[in-house]
């Protein structure tokens, strides 16, 4: 799509919220068997030369979220900072459960030199696409793709990747919103502050 994210051709209302298998199965497979994807709205991005705050115009941006393709790469390294890896992948299951469809990698943004510096609100999701042989479970139309693609195309899957890049807010719990409950209980918690009249 290249660097000007055009959706004035999109339909009225369209809103891009895209789930993690969706993100995998209908961008990413397409991607790696340069399958067509309509609407084209991802564009192919090198991330490591940009920022995160440098994304907007450049990725597929949704809210205070953006999105691109990637070639999966060791350097990690940008303008002002490095993007650490945290905790292990995370795998992605198909709707019904039965199919380990790719993995989920979560980064955070450091501002500094690389393993010295400073953490950001910024966080990165990284997808990628699991090779055929590496799936839970192989269904017979995998079988059916895996005896007429080539295994070249399966070497480009570990290729790719597409990576969804927003800025957690200060006041955010890392995305949990309170229940009506909770809201009760806190604040029943400023009632010591309270002095009630005899």
């Amino acid at each position: 799509m290249g660097d000007n994210i055009n959706l004035n051709n999109l339909p009225p209302g369209f809103r891009f919220y895209p789930s993690d298998e969706e993100l995998v199965v209908h961008f990413l497979h397409r991607k790696a068997a340069l399958l067509p994807c309509h609407p084209d709205v991802i564009p192919d991005l090198h991330l490591y030369p940009y920022d995160p705050w440098d994304l907007d115009g450049k990725a597929m941006g949704e809210g205070k979220k953006w999105y691109f393709y990637s070639r999966r790469t060791q350097s990690r390294i940008t303008g002002s900072g490095y993007w650490q890896s945290i905790g292990v992948e995370e795998p992605i299951y198909s709707s019904d459960g039965q199919i380990k469809v790719g993995l989920k990698k979560y980064s955070d943004f450091y501002i500094g030199e690389p393993w010295e510096g400073v953490k950001t609100n910024w966080i990165m999701h990284e997808y990628r696409v699991l090779s055929s042989n590496s799936t839970s479970k192989s269904s017979s139309s995998q079988r059916r793709n895996s005896k007429i693609v080539s295994n070249k195309f399966y070497n480009d899957y570990s290729k790719w990747v597409i990576c969804r890049v927003y800025e957690r807010d200060e006041d955010d719990d890392d995305g949990a919103e309170l229940s009506c409950l909770d809201e009760v209980y806190l604040s029943l918690e400023d009632l010591d502050e309270i002095s009630l009249p005899n």
